[in-house]
């Protein structure tokens, strides 16, 4: 067994998290990525902001620092910048890069490990429980962006309504 199992799990869930936004994404033109379903609902490209920054500061000096630093304009991430695409997409895997480095030198011997998240003290395992439901909290609301805006011309990420039978016998249940 790898001392890695655990952190190798993590990793996988947040790659399928990642690629499912991608999915989303590629499925919205580049006016959609600024779309606001209501007022009060953030766009794909703020909600792209936003984990960039969150991103930033969680995973840059993991295990070293606080992961809210200082120099965050977390409010700042909010605020649509009209980024064009490729611009939103380098934020994106630069967010990632930080997130997947990070991750690359733990051990499950790291897990029981204290960090510190607004002053507050987390083992590694529950900060990176917290990521994990925070960053699939965002990727479902890209989703849900993403299919209102494609309407009828949007692909599943998943298995489609409809079709559990077909993918249970692909899988041999």
């Amino acid at each position: 067994m790898s001392d890695r199992t655990a952190i190798e799990a993590f990793e996988s869930e947040f790659r399928k998290t990642k690629a499912t936004c991608e999915g989303a994404m590629r499925q919205v033109d580049d006016v959609g990525l600024h779309a606001q379903i209501n007022e009060r609902q953030n766009s794909i490209a703020v909600i792209v902001q936003h984990l960039h920054g969150n991103m930033l500061s969680r995973w840059t000096d993991f295990l070293g620092s606080d992961g809210e630093k200082p120099s965050r304009d977390r409010d700042g991430e909010f605020v649509e910048r009209g980024l064009p695409r490729d611009e939103l997409m380098r934020l994106w895997e630069e967010g990632w890069r930080w997130l997947f480095e990070a991750l690359a030198p733990l051990t499950d011997a790291d897990l029981g490990r204290t960090v510190m998240i607004r002053r507050e003290p987390h083992t590694v395992g529950l900060a990176l429980v917290r990521q994990m439901a925070h960053y699939s909290w965002h990727a479902g609301q890209i989703a849900l962006i993403a299919k209102h805006l494609a309407g009828e011309k949007w692909k599943y990420l998943t298995v489609p309504p409809g079709g559990s039978g077909e993918f249970n016998r692909k899988m041999g249940l």
